[in-house]
């Protein structure tokens, strides 16, 4: 390892969140660009285009424009005064709305917890102390009260050069200035190891503010090397053996846990996803695992933990990798209880795991896999859920089947079960059984045909009026050739939602129908072709959707990952997206997060009275904002913020969102 790295190998935004690594699906599976080109070329088309234009003929277009504005306008679901979308270095929310920051990276989470300080930190104190990078964010409530409960929090990965004050240094090469990231050190590395993971802390609301409860009996902190079981068919196979267990049962930690879910029995559940970044070395030649790791990508070696850790090499433990990728559930209810990695879901890179009980009782978990030309999956579980008895809950996401979209021109969805045995999915295309098809899920989907997708976020089902949403965030990698003046949407930069609905309102269903409910991006753009309604202003739309909540209501709230200066003109936020009537396809900008931050969770409490949001990697990036005035923040980091001091990293927050004088939210 060279002296220095340069900073951009370092500097983990652009290598773990925007998943810009080297395609990995080398099927030649349909992407959804093409089908829904063919699917707005043969109905959308002739239902929207020409409806419009016999209309428009009739009515005029400034008439037809002016009703759709005023309809749209008066079927609002939405109740509050449009936030402006800008960019500066502070969140801000809706007029008539206070947004108090709950937790922050370092903050105390027990009676005796050492407090923060930068300067000196350990893995001892970061174990007792909120981690870094609050991805998810979820509620569960303590004897149903939506002001007293448990707040669970992912924190999905760490940025060092904004993590520890002095491994920045800026160096000069062929007369030009370069930031360049100093190596890590062991200790440095257990922090972060320590840093991620997740946070389950006790919490109530007084005098309508939210306080942490540092006595709170159930408040934890897991880590990168908290102890886990393996379950359901994974567990115990030779593939997911090692030197430090041979057993295959037992994982030391999580990582990247990007989205997750609260399920209906109470307990959280943690969704795997960049895993690739955290591995490093090489498989030994003729390495039986050698397409399955290509296939995830690893080892991509952004981190440096495996040059301290033998787990994390692949020369020394090759199977490691195998160990990762899951959706690892936690019982809040104990906190000494062994988490546990759920592989009947499958392994993949997972965004989320947002669930929803069935007409028939059995439980059904959407997921998405986040990477450009990925899939979408649903888990529905063989067991039906219990709501008088926690303990018939216990292992229900053991066994059941694991599926992946199909979508097709007609609006028609099919879920193909990934099931030893079906279809490819047999000896002869190299499977033994049930946990080979589990490990290898993404190999599975190819072979099944699954729709190639622009980078599945969220998958977020809505008990309200049975729909499902599903985020697309973006696909910078789609060629011109895979569409066509239909869908003129070649390098798709801003994403777009698909709303599927089940047949018969059956979440367990295996086919379905959907529609694009929203091409994102400008709409005052011809070329980018967004969908947002008329009534939608200059600071209502957004492009690259990440992660949403649907709250009690059913309102569909969408949170953004990667505008900026350069893509947007804007910040990240949290946008409220109507989905029915007059209004459907209107959205308004209700909070938003300082330069650099990406928003995440969203999550609101059971009353729709506060609004969770989490700000993750504030002033990671930005740097062509011209408020920093300098090419690079890197170059002066006293200068990033006005109260920026060296000691004082920016740090990554939850936000507690209320109303001012007490109420719902947008209603």
């Amino acid at each position: 390892m060279t002296e220095h790295r340069s900073a951009d190998a370092r500097f983990r935004t652009s290598l773990l969140e925007e998943n810009e690594g080297p395609a990995a699906n080398p099927t030649d599976n349909r992407t959804m660009g093409e089908i829904i080109a063919a699917r707005f070329s043969r109905r959308g088309f002739l239902k929207g285009s020409l409806a419009v234009s016999a209309i428009a003929a009739t009515v005029g277009p400034l008439a037809l424009i002016a009703a759709d504005d005023a309809h749209a306008a008066e079927g609002s679901a939405f109740k509050f005064d449009e936030l402006e979308a800008a960019i500066d270095d502070k969140h801000h929310v809706a007029p008539g709305y206070d947004a108090d920051v709950l937790l922050r990276w370092g903050d105390p989470l027990f009676a005796d917890s050492p407090g923060f300080d930068p300067t000196k930190q350990s893995a001892e104190a970061q174990a007792r102390q909120f981690g870094y990078n609050n991805d998810y964010v979820g509620y569960i409530a303590i004897d149903g009260s939506a002001e007293h409960g448990l707040l669970v929090v992912n924190h999905e990965y760490t940025n060092p050069h904004l993590m520890f004050p002095g491994i920045v240094s800026i160096v000069e090469k062929d007369g030009k200035k370069k930031a360049e990231v100093a190596p890590l050190s062991k200790e440095q590395v257990d922090v972060e190891m320590a840093a991620h993971g997740g946070t389950i802390v006790e919490i109530r609301k007084d005098g309508g503010k939210w306080q942490v409860l540092r006595d709170g009996k159930l408040n934890r902190r897991i880590t990168a090397t908290t102890e886990m079981a393996l379950s359901g068919p994974v567990a115990g196979h030779d593939r997911v053996k090692t030197n430090a267990d041979p057993s295959g049962r037992k994982v030391l930690g999580t990582f990247n846990n990007c989205a997750g879910g609260v399920t209906p029995w109470g307990t959280y559940v943690m969704a795997e996803e960049n895993i690739h970044g955290y591995f490093s070395g090489e498989l030994p030649e003729g390495h039986k695992e050698a397409a399955n790791y290509k296939r995830l990508g690893i080892p991509e070696g952004a981190y440096e933990w495996g040059a301290h850790y033998d787990r994390f090499n692949l020369a020394k433990e090759p199977n490691e990798p195998n160990r990762f990728g899951w959706i690892v559930e936690v019982d809040v209810n104990d906190p000494t209880s062994t988490p546990r990695k759920r592989t009947a879901m499958g392994r993949f890179k997972h965004e989320g795991a947002e669930s929803i009980v069935a007409k028939d009782g059995r439980v059904v978990f959407y997921l998405g896999d986040d990477e450009r030309f990925d899939y979408v999956y649903k888990f529905v579980t063989k067991g039906t859920f219990s709501a008088n008895d926690h303990a018939a809950n216990k292992d229900l996401l053991d066994e059941g089947t694991l599926h992946v979209a199909k979508f097709a021109e007609d609006g028609t969805v099919d879920w193909l079960p990934i099931v030893f045995g079906q279809g490819p999915l047999t000896a002869e295309n190299g499977f033994a059984g049930q946990a080979d098809v589990l490990i290898e899920t993404r190999r599975a989907a190819d072979l099944l045909g699954a729709t190639k997708m622009d980078r599945p976020e969220d998958v977020q089902p809505n008990g309200v009026n049975g729909k499902v949403y599903v985020m697309l965030t973006n696909n910078s990698k789609r060629k011109a050739d895979q569409v066509d003046a239909a869908n003129p949407r070649a390098e798709n930069a801003f994403g777009h939602i698909i709303e599927i609905t089940e047949t018969d309102g059956d979440f367990t269903a295996t086919k379905g129908k959907w529609e694009v409910l929203l091409k994102c991006g400008d709409p005052s753009v011809a070329d980018v072709g967004a969908t947002f309604s008329t009534a939608t202003t200059a600071h209502g739309w957004f492009g690259m959707p990440d992660n949403c909540a649907v709250d009690s209501a059913g309102r569909l709230w969408v949170a953004t990952d990667g505008q900026g200066p350069k893509a947007t003109g804007r910040t990240d936020g949290l946008w409220a997206v109507d989905t029915e009537g007059a209004a459907r396809a209107t959205s308004k900008l209700f909070f938003r997060v300082p330069i650099g931050a990406e928003m995440c969770g969203p999550l609101f409490t059971p009353d729709d009275r506060t609004a969770f949001v989490a700000v993750q990697h504030p002033g990671d990036g930005g740097e062509d904002w011209e408020g920093f005035g300098r090419p690079s923040y890197y170059e002066d980091p006293s200068t990033r913020w006005p109260d920026f001091k060296p000691e004082m990293p920016v740090r990554p927050s939850v936000v507690a969102i209320t109303r001012q004088g007490g109420g719902k939210i947008a209603v």
